[in-house]
């Protein structure tokens, strides 16, 4: 296991820059996921960690080493792809340790990593089968074996869960989050799935066009967002995001008139300076935080359902049309068409400015 760290890493194609100075400091046995849209460098970033894309400018380390000019197959790193890219005339053991008999290492011990990688992902009774004789989640597991065995410090997956279905992907999350207890190994693993990430890490990575938006804890982004991008990425459903203006103080609370509710006026605790009266602003309001006991309501006009049993996601819209989410537990009783009082407390509210950077 070993650090990684970037630091005011670049990547250039030409005239275009597609990393725009990366700096990250990953801790060994760290559980890291590169998350953000498609587009925005994160797989980029990882090729250029492994080794497949060379670095433009800046610095890489590996446990203290510096690996801008290393081969990839010195960087002690192994790299999971979303394809399984397994060969289809080989068993499972086969696939397995091809890459260390191929390397000349003795027979001996490519069958004690082989054997000790099968006991870890569970594939003693598949390991005489073919690839075609295997389910996707199998497949993928394989994948990952042949990734265990050459024993790395740092693991990088790449999407590896995106051509399985939603019933195997969360089996297989499972699956990725015991290997990580047990290898005790530094992973960095990258997806487009901000559930997977919210899932899985212990620090994610939020990248927009090139450049790192924020980094933290799963829990710290959604709790306390940097601005309007990583709020409304991390987070399921989305977070609501209503338009408005300052119109005063309130102590150490904002006062934030609402367009769209016949301007509806929330008092939103905040620790700096209140903005000056008439900034505009944007309120933010996730769909799980509004309630039914709440002093504080917005009426909603209901479009339709998504209903889940326990909770139910109803999508409707104000009066001036900004489409809204509310989570409830009354889904059963409410029919489309009808106004819903969705109440919330302004505590949990959030604050941004135009620009979308967070006001605390």
């Amino acid at each position: 296991m070993a650090d990684v760290t970037l630091s005011a890493i670049r990547k250039s194609f030409g005239a275009l820059d597609v990393i725009k100075g990366v700096d990250l400091d990953l801790k060994s046995g760290e559980f890291v996921v590169f998350v953000g849209p498609s587009g925005c460098g994160k797989s980029t970033l990882l090729r250029m960690i492994a080794g497949l894309e060379d670095i433009s400018a800046g610095t890489l380390t590996i446990g203290g080493q510096v690996m801008n000019d290393v081969d990839p197959s010195k960087r002690g790193i192994a790299m999971v792809f979303q394809s399984y890219a397994l060969y289809p005339h080989m068993t499972v053991r086969e696939n397995m340790g091809f890459a260390l008999r191929f390397a000349g290492m003795d027979k001996a011990e490519i069958a004690r990593r082989v054997d000790a990688a099968a006991r870890i992902l569970e594939l003693g009774a598949l390991m005489d089968r073919k690839p075609k004789a295997l389910s996707g989640g199998q497949r993928q597991r394989v994948a990952i074996g042949r990734a265990i065995v050459r024993e790395p410090d740092v693991f990088l997956f790449d999407e590896p869960l995106s051509n399985l279905d939603a019933e195997l992907r969360v089996h297989m999350r499972v699956e990725i989050a015991r290997l990580h207890k047990e290898l005790k190994a530094t992973i960095i693993y990258v997806t487009h799935d901000q559930v997977e990430a919210m899932t899985l890490a212990d620090k994610i990575v939020v990248l927009r066009a090139g450049r790192v938006e924020q980094v933290g804890a799963p829990l710290d982004l959604y709790d306390d967002p940097a601005n309007l991008f990583v709020a409304g990425f991390i987070g399921s459903p989305k977070m609501n995001v209503f338009s408005g203006r300052v119109t005063g103080a309130d102590g150490a609370r904002a006062l934030v008139r609402l367009d769209g509710f016949a301007d509806k006026e929330v008092a939103v605790p905040i620790r700096s300076a209140v903005p000056s009266a008439g900034t505009p602003v944007k309120l933010g309001i996730r769909p799980e935080h509004f309630s039914d006991d709440q002093a504080e309501s917005l009426p909603i006009t209901i479009d339709m359902f998504e209903h889940l049993g326990g909770e139910t996601f109803a999508y409707g819209r104000s009066a001036s049309g900004e489409a809204i989410i509310v989570t409830t537990r009354n889904g059963r009783s409410l029919k489309a068409g009808e106004v819903l009082r969705a109440g919330f407390d302004p505590a949990r509210a959030l604050l941004f400015a135009e620009d979308g950077v967070r006001i605390r």
